[in-house]
């Protein structure tokens, strides 16, 4: 039987919208990527549709947005149930509408259109990793498949069987309490949102196409172990027990449970095996957050793997995505934790609810937990210093670039690191950066519309193809040297990169 072979500096396997994110920003970073998948194409089960304010600023730095055509917004979320103002200063305030189907697409065609290989019908039987590269093999539409790489990133679910095949460390709890959904067509019954009635919670939103999505948890029932998915005829009795609604005359388009299991990988990082998105962490998805938390993770990992893989980079870049990642991760779980609790309890539930409801009506609350909600409060250790900028995210401002006015989003389409340069003094950390041309681009700007805001009185910064701020001045004290050297890496290139390819992967890498 013929085998075909292939060599990569990177294979992710899942080409979901985590998968496919990551296979952009490696290809943005110049490393060769194949992804597999199982499935014949897309998804095309509309399942999560809201993209929050963070991501949106992440589409936006890649120059994806102008695709979504001004996707629907609002502002209007909630925390287990409880209405939630999202509104915090930024490009894209509040929660944006765009159905999963719609989200592959657009990064499957990205990835794609910067050279990605993406073979489907491809499902992953085993996986060998050795000390200098990963091999995975696969059985594609044709017959067997053996991939070569530098390394792995798994990126295929919460059921992922890169996680199996590897044995990585999954902790956390099983679901006790479960959500049934469904999409149905030709169905007329009233919205609802997080309605509490006596029997149960139920969700009902009608969509522009006519779609109603139901949703339905009885108070006081316990998650079921299921091998599929459930039976429409299963939502519809749920549904009548809990609202007296009959819904089974309508064609079910998709129906779905999840519960509130509660998972996270042990390691993100495991040698030369990766973990991102939903093979590295399981939760309910309340209000999209698991969606948005997986495309972070993908930018996060994206840049610093493809440095690493073309050898700009030691290997010891990667351990700060486990880091980085992991703890955001760990607290979106245990916010998610707490939003079960106020969404699916019962009679039990009231007086938490109560209180929550009292908190939220405090704007430091509401503001707190909006910007944990959106993910736009993530702030990374980036070494010594005390400026509120530093570790998080590029704040938003007009900035005037020679004769054009950019947004900050606007300067890391590249996909490279940012030197950016906001007073005259700093003109001189220009020649200081520029060993590491190839890597960071040097940007004199000035504060377009005169008003500085949280820029005020910020001389340079140093800014990571993700968007966190690395280094400012005045306010870090590490050198802008070693920032440059602590997140780019050497100040030359490698030989390898510098020609634009990686040494072959030898078989001795796997022990052959």
């Amino acid at each position: 039987m013929t085998v075909d072979r292939l060599e990569s500096d990177v294979v992710v396997v899942g080409a979901g919208p985590a998968g496919l994110m990551l296979a952009g920003e490696l290809r943005l970073g110049g490393a060769d990527v194949v992804v597999l998948d199982r499935r014949e194409g897309p998804t095309t089960q509309s399942r999560a549709s809201t993209l929050h304010a963070r991501t949106m600023e992440i589409l936006d730095a890649r120059g994806l947005l102008g695709a979504l055509d001004g996707p629907p917004c609002e502002t209007r979320g909630h925390f287990g149930g409880l209405p939630l103002d999202l509104t915090l200063p930024g490009a894209h305030p509040g929660q944006h509408k765009v159905p999963q189907t719609r989200t592959e697409q657009l990064l499957g065609d990205w990835a794609a259109g910067l050279g990605a290989r993406l073979r489907r019908r491809h499902e992953v039987r085993a996986v060998r990793a050795g000390t200098l590269g990963v091999e995975v093999v696969a059985a594609g539409p044709t017959g067997p498949v053996r991939v070569r790489a530098r390394y792995l990133v798994a990126c295929d679910g919460q059921d992922s069987t890169v996680r199996r095949l590897t044995g990585a460390a999954f902790p956390g709890q099983d679901a006790t309490r479960e959500l049934l959904r469904a999409d149905v067509a030709g169905i007329d019954i009233p919205d609802r949102r997080f309605e509490r009635l006596p029997g149960g919670l139920a969700i009902a939103a009608r969509r522009a196409d006519g779609v109603t999505r139901v949703m339905v948890h009885e108070f006081g029932v316990r998650a079921q172990e299921r091998a599929g998915e459930p039976e429409f005829a299963e939502v519809c009795a749920a549904w009548q027990r809990v609202t007296g609604e009959d819904i089974g005359a309508g064609t079910p388009l998709w129906v779905n449970a999840f519960g509130d299991a509660c998972r996270q990988v042990a390691r993100y990082r495991q040698g030369r095996v990766l973990f991102a998105g939903d093979a590295a962490h399981q939760q309910m998805p309340i209000g999209g957050q698991a969606l948005n938390l997986g495309l972070q993770d993908a930018v996060n990992l994206g840049w610093k793997l493809a440095a690493v893989a073309r050898g700009r980079a030691p290997h010891t870049l990667l351990d700060s995505y486990h880091d980085e990642r992991h703890a955001v991760g760990r607290r979106v779980l245990d916010n998610i934790r707490t939003q079960a609790q106020l969404l699916l309890g019962g009679a039990e539930a009231a007086s938490l609810r109560a209180l929550m409801g009292e908190l939220l009506q405090r704007e430091d609350v509401r503001r707190h937990l909006a910007g944990m909600i959106s993910g736009v409060d993530v702030r990374h250790a980036m070494g010594p210093g005390e400026h509120p900028l530093l570790g998080g995210r590029l704040p938003h401002a007009r900035l005037a670039v020679g004769h054009e006015v950019r947004s900050g989003a606007q300067l890391l389409r590249a996909g490279r690191g940012v030197l950016l340069t906001l007073h005259p003094a700093a003109a001189a950390l220009h020649a200081e950066a520029a060993p590491w041309a190839d890597r960071v681009s040097p940007v004199a700007a000035r504060c377009a519309d005169g008003v500085q805001g949280a820029l005020h009185g910020v001389e340079a910064l140093l800014v990571r193809p993700d968007g966190h701020v690395a280094w400012v001045r005045p306010g870090s004290t590490a050198s802008l040297r070693e920032a440059l050297a602590c997140w780019f890496g050497a100040p030359r290139p490698a030989p390898a990169a510098a020609e634009g390819r990686s040494p072959a992967l030898s078989p001795a890498v796997f022990g052959e």
